[in-house]
């Protein structure tokens, strides 16, 4: 097996792509390639290294133990031209040019609108690009330059500022509970409706703090997109649980106050810290950290 430090990085690029999505098909909708074009990468990748990197399984694909190996060194690549990257950006004196910002879906779609948009109007020159999605994401490699999370990051090389907590409730639309009577207990919960999580398993463990010892087949309905979830809850389907930023100032809906021990969880803004220099980007985060403060407590 070759090292792939001289390997066209194009071919390292589809790799990756094919190993982090499983497929060809799966990875060519994420990078809105073809799968033609990434099978050709993937042969002509094996070729130059000699060595087979996936074997073929029912659905996509399978690692070999040499791709296994392959992709820690072209990991290793990823991150050392991310910290290159990071380095030149980190003395950009502009306040000016695009921002990428990653925050979790219900956060991105209910918190930040505001708080960007007032951003737009301090700051009109710089472009935001947000990504809704509930992955970590690499800050490193600038999948964002700027994350919002609700976990203490743990990511090296990170400036982190803790802005609040959010905490959570259960809620239930008032057309819902105009059907069916508001649980007053937590048994009562299992005559609901109860909207859930898919695959996550978040809410599973949300509800154990209630009391409650539940698997996915508890839930008569499920989905692993919050907002969807949400509006599932706004449509009257049944019960859920939400940010109280969120839920508290939804009018269709009540919160059922139930005696629980539901987790509060920090809020923190994260960059990389090489980009700490960077007017640009060092600007989005100190807004961000003021504004988000406001509506965490």
């Amino acid at each position: 097996m070759k090292n792939p430090n001289n390997v066209d990085w194009s071919l390292l690029q589809s790799f990756v792509a094919v190993s982090e999505h499983g497929s060809f098909s799966a990875a060519a909708r994420a990078t809105n390639g073809s799968q033609a074009t990434l099978s050709r990468h993937i042969s002509a990748l094996e070729q130059q290294l000699d060595t087979r990197l996936f074997d073929r399984a029912i659905g996509g694909v399978e690692m070999t133990k040499n791709g296994i190996e392959i992709l820690r060194h072209v990991t290793d690549m990823a991150d050392a031209a991310g910290r290159l990257s990071l380095a030149a950006e980190g003395h950009d004196q502009a306040i000016s040019g695009t921002v990428r910002v990653t925050a979790p879906n219900t956060v991105a779609a209910y918190l930040l609108p505001e708080i960007i948009s007032a951003l737009r109007i301090a700051e009109p020159e710089i472009v935001v690009e947000l990504v809704a999605s509930n992955k970590t994401e690499n800050l490193l490699r600038r999948e964002a330059d700027i994350a919002v999370r609700m976990v203490d990051p743990t990511q090296d090389d990170l400036f982190a500022r803790k802005v609040g907590e959010s905490g959570f409730g259960l809620y239930a639309a008032k057309s819902y509970l105009e059907r069916h009577p508001a649980p007053k207990t937590a048994q009562d919960i299992f005559d609901h409706d109860v909207i859930g999580f898919d695959t996550n398993e978040r809410l599973i463990t949300g509800f154990s703090r209630f009391g409650l010892e539940v698997d996915r087949d508890f839930f008569a309905f499920r989905c692993d997109n919050q907002v969807v979830c949400w509006n599932m809850v706004l449509a009257g389907f049944g019960l859920s649980i939400n940010q109280r930023e969120i839920g508290d100032a939804e009018p269709l809906v009540s919160l059922i106050d139930l005696p629980n021990t539901m987790a509060r969880f920090p809020v923190w803004i994260v960059a990389h810290s090489e980009l700490k220099t960077n007017l640009r980007v060092r600007r989005v985060f100190d807004f961000l950290a003021e504004e988000v403060a406001k509506v965490t407590d």
